[in-house]
C-alpha cells in the first residue's frame, strides 16, 4: 500500500471496512491503514469507538492474535541495537547500507511486521508514548493482549532469546585478548561460564513447567542477578585497564557489544519475572516497547560513532596529557626554560624557513614540491623534538586533555573554579612565552641567513618572491587567518596521531617486544635493547605525530594548485621567518603598511594557530571524559574574572603560594594512567 495514500480514510471507515466481520486474513495492510489514520485523531476519540463497538473490538482482537500467532520475536531481542560486527568500519558500512536499503526480513517475524507497520519508526514510536498510560493501558485490556508476556509462546521466545545472548557473551568475553585486559579476573572463576550455567538451570525447568512464574524470590534469579552485576564489573574494569594496557578499535568493538548483550538478558530477566498478577499487564506493556525502541535503534549512526570513538578519544587524550603537562610553567626558572626551548625552535624555523625559499625555486612539478616541502618541515620538526626544543603551538594540543582531565576528575565548586583559571594563566603565559621566544629568533635567523648567502654569493635570493611573501601576511588581500586555521586543524590532527600511536604503543606492548627481541639482545646485547625499548617508548609518539605534521604542512600548498584551490598554511614561527624574508628581498624599502600589516599578521596568525588546535583538542578531551558543557560557561566567567583581577600572570609569572600549590595538586592528582605490562 502506498505511503501516500494511508491517511485519507477515517479510522472508523477502516475499522467498519476489515472488522465488521470476523476476518481471517494475516496480510498486515489493515493493521498498517488501521495505525496510520488513528495516528491523525485524538486518541481518547479511539479509545472510546472501541468502548463503543463491542464487535468490531472483538473481530479486531482476533485479527491480531491472528497475525502474531507463530511470528518469533527472538530476532528482535538478539540483534536489534547490538553492534553485529567486531569492527568499527564493518558496522558502520552495515548500517549505512541498511538505512538506505532496507534488508528483506522473514516475514514470519515480529521484525517484519515492526518494519511494514512503523514506516518512520522513530517518529511512530514517539506517538505511542505519547498516548497516556492509562489510556493505552485501557486499549490493551479490550483488544486482549495485556496478558500476552504470561503466553507460552512469548515466554518460550524470552527464554530462546536470553539464551542465545548468553552463549554470544560466552563467546565474545572468553576471547584471548578480551580476557588479558581484564587480568584481575585470571585467578577467579569466570563469571561469564557461571551465567550460562544459571541459565540452563532456569531454562531447564521451564521445559518441565512451561507456566511456571518466575518471581524475585527464586534463588536462581538472584544468582543470575549478582552473575551479571559480576560481568558488567568485568567489562568496567576491562575498559578502566584500557588507560593502563592501551585498546585495539576490534577489542573496544567486543567490549561494547558484551555491555549491549549484558544489558539486554538483563532486560528479558527483569520481563520474566512477575511477583504478582498485577504486574503482567505492565511487562506486556514494556515488551511491546523495548522492540519498539531497540528496532528504532537498529541503524542509528550517530549513537554507534559516539559509542565506538568516545574511547578512543578518551585514550588519546589520555596519552596526549601525559605530556601536556610539560607544557604548564609555574615558576620563573620554568618560563625561564620555556623561553630558550622556544628559542631554540626559533632557531630552527629560521633555517627551515630559507630552505622552503630555495626548494620553492627548483623547477619541477606540484608534487616534488610537496615532497621537498614535506620533508623540509617533517625534519625540521623531528629535529626540535628530539633537542629537546618547543614549537609554540604545539602545546595547545597536548595542554588540552590535561585541562580536560582535571576538569573532569575535580569537584565542580566555585574554588576549583578558580584554582583552573590560575592553571589557565600559566597555559597562557607559557604559550604567550613560547610565542615569543620562537618569533624572536626564527626573524633575525632567517635574516641572518639570507644576508650570509647575499654576501657570499652577492645575490638577494628573496627579491624574486618579496612581494608574494608579504601580500601572503596581508589578512586583507589573502586569507591568511584562513590558512592558518588550516594549520591549527593540522596541529590537532597531529596531536591525534600522536596518543594513537601511544595506545597502540601501549596496547601492542611494543617496547617490551624490543627489549625482549632475541635477535637484538644476541647482536646488540641486553643493555641495547633496553636503550632502544626505552628510546622508542619515549620519543616514537612524538617523532611520528611531527612527521605526518610535515607532512601535512608541506603538502597542503601543492595540493590546493592542483586542485585550483586557495589552500595553504600559515604558521606563526614561519610566518615571522617568511616576513624577515620579504623585507630583505624589498631591502627594507615598504610603505608604513607594507611593514606594520605582516607584522601584527604574525600574532594574529599565532592566535588563530591557537584557537583552532587548543578549541578542537578541547572538544574531543571534554567528549573523552563527558565533562557536562553546562558547566563551560560558569567556568569562562570563572576565566574572564580572573583576568580582569590578575591580568598579569597571563603573561609572567607572578606567584601565588596558595594558588600554585592548588593548581599543581589538581594537575598531579589527575595525571594519566601510566602504562603497565599486563
Amino acid at each position: 500500500m502506498a505511503v501516500f495514500s494511508r491517511n485519507k480514510e477515517d479510522f472508523k471507515f477502516v475499522l467498519k471496512k476489515y472488522f465488521s466481520f470476523q476476518n481471517e486474513t494475516k496480510s498486515l495492510d489493515p493493521l498498517s491503514e488501521i495505525f496510520q489514520s488513528v495516528k491523525s485523531e485524538e486518541f481518547s476519540a479511539v479509545l472510546d469507538y472501541f468502548r463503543e463497538n463491542e464487535e468490531i473490538t472483538q473481530n479486531f482482537a482476533y485479527y491480531l492474535r491472528n497475525i502474531f500467532e507463530g511470528r518469533s520475536i527472538n530476532l528482535s531481542l538478539t540483534e536489534a541495537n547490538i553492534l553485529s560486527e567486531n569492527g568499527f568500519f564493518p558496522e558502520l558500512r552495515k548500517r549505512l547500507l541498511n538505512k538506505f536499503l532496507p534488508p528483506v526480513e522473514n516475514e514470519n517475524t515480529v521484525w517484519h511486521l515492526v518494519d511494514y507497520i512503523l514506516v518512520r519508526i522513530t517518529g511512530d514510536l514517539k506517538y505511542l508514548k505519547s498516548i497516556p498510560e492509562e489510556e493505552l493501558d485501557e486499549l490493551f485490556a479490550l483488544l486482549g493482549i495485556s496478558r500476552m508476556i504470561a503466553g507460552r509462546h512469548i515466554r518460550n521466545e524470552l527464554f530462546f532469546s536470553m539464551n542465545i545472548l548468553a552463549w554470544r557473551v560466552i563467546g565474545n568475553a572468553l576471547d584471548v585478548e578480551v580476557v588479558n585486559m581484564a587480568p584481575e579476573y585470571k585467578n577467579f572463576d569466570n563469571p561469564f561460564l557461571a551465567l550460562q550455567d544459571e541459565m540452563d538451570i532456569l531454562t531447564k525447568g521451564h521445559k518441565k513447567n512451561p507456566d511456571f512464574l518466575l518471581d524475585t524470590k527464586n534463588v536462581h534469579f538472584k544468582q543470575i542477578k549478582i552473575y551479571l552485576d559480576q560481568c558488567q564489573e568485568f567489562v568496567n574494569v576491562a575498559f578502566k585497564n584500557s588507560s593502563k594496557y592501551g585498546i585495539s578499535g576490534k577489542i573496544n568493538q567486543s567490549l561494547l557489544k558484551i555491555r549491549q548483550q549484558l544489558n539486554r538478558i538483563s532486560d528479558i530477566v527483569s520481563l520474566l519475572v512477575v511477583d504478582s498478577d498485577d504486574e503482567i499487564p505492565a511487562k506486556s506493556k514494556q515488551l511491546v516497547f523495548n522492540i519498539l525502541e531497540y528496532k528504532s535503534h537498529k541503524n542509528n549512526i550517530s549513537e554507534l560513532v559516539n559509542d565506538s570513538t568516545r574511547l578512543m578519544s578518551h585514550l588519546i587524550t589520555n596519552h596526549t596529557a601525559e605530556t601536556g603537562t610539560h607544557y604548564i610553567t609555574s615558576s620563573f626558572k620554568d618560563y625561564n626554560s620555556m623561553f630558550w626551548k622556544a628559542s631554540g625552535g626559533g632557531v630552527i624555523v629560521g633555517a627551515l624557513v630559507v630552505l622552503k625559499l630555495f626548494y620553492g625555486s627548483i623547477p619541477g612539478s606540484d608534487f616534488s614540491h610537496a615532497v621537498l616541502y614535506s620533508f623540509n618541515y617533517a625534519m625540521g620538526f623531528i629535529m626540535i623534538y628530539l633537542m629537546n626544543f618547543t614549537l609554540a603551538t604545539k602545546q595547545p594540543a597536548m595542554t588540552a586533555a590535561t585541562m580536560a582531565k582535571v576538569l573532569s576528575e575535580g569537584q565542580n565548586t566555585r574554588k576549583n573554579y578558580v584554582d583552573f583559571a590560575h592553571l589557565v594563566s600559566k597555559l597562557f603565559r607559557s604559550q604567550f612565552i613560547a610565542f615569543i621566544g620562537n618569533v624572536a629568533w626564527s626573524f633575525p635567523v632567517a635574516l641572518a641567513i639570507i644576508y650570509g648567502l647575499d654576501v657570499l654569493f652577492q645575490q638577494n635570493f628573496a627579491a624574486e618572491k618579496a612581494t608574494k611573501l608579504l601580500n601572503d601576511h596581508d589578512p586583507f588581500h589573502s586569507k591568511a587567518i584562513f590558512h592558518a586555521c588550516i594549520a591549527g586543524f593540522f596541529l590537532f590532527i597531529s596531536g591525534i596521531i600522536s596518543g594513537n600511536v601511544g595506545n597502540n604503543s601501549v596496547f601492542y606492548q611494543i617496547p617490551k617486544r624490543i627489549a625482549k627481541n632475541p635477535f637484538i639482545n644476541q647482536l646488540l646485547g641486553p643493555k641495547i635493547a633496553k636503550s632502544a625499548s626505552n628510546y622508542y617508548s619515549k620519543n616514537w609518539a612524538g617523532i611520528v605525530s611531527n612527521f605526518w605534521f610535515g607532512i601535512f604542512l608541506g603538502a597542503t600548498g601543492p595540493i590546493g594548485i592542483f586542485l585550483g584551490l586557495d589552500l595553504d598554511i600559515r604558521h606563526i614561527t614561519f610566518a615571522a621567518g617568511n616576513v624577515a624574508l620579504g623585507f630583505y628581498g624589498k631591502d627594507f624599502a615598504v610603505d608604513a603598511y607594507s611593514f606594520w600589516v605582516p607584522v601584527i599578521t604574525v600574532f594574529i596568525i599565532g592566535f588563530f594557530n591557537f584557537a583552532v588546535s587548543f578549541g578542537l583538542s578541547m572538544v574531543l578531551a571534554f567528549r573523552s571524559r563527558k565533562v557536562n558543557l553546562g558547566e563551560v560557561r560558569e567556568i569562562y566567567i570563572e576565566i574572564f574574572r580572573y583576568f580582569m583581577k590578575n591580568p598579569l600572570r597571563f603573561f609572567v609569572p607572578i606567584q601565588s603560594k596558595e594558588l600554585d600549590i592548588s593548581a599543581k595538586e589538581m594537575v598531579e592528582n589527575t595525571v594519566a594512567t601510566k602504562s603497565e605490562d599486563r
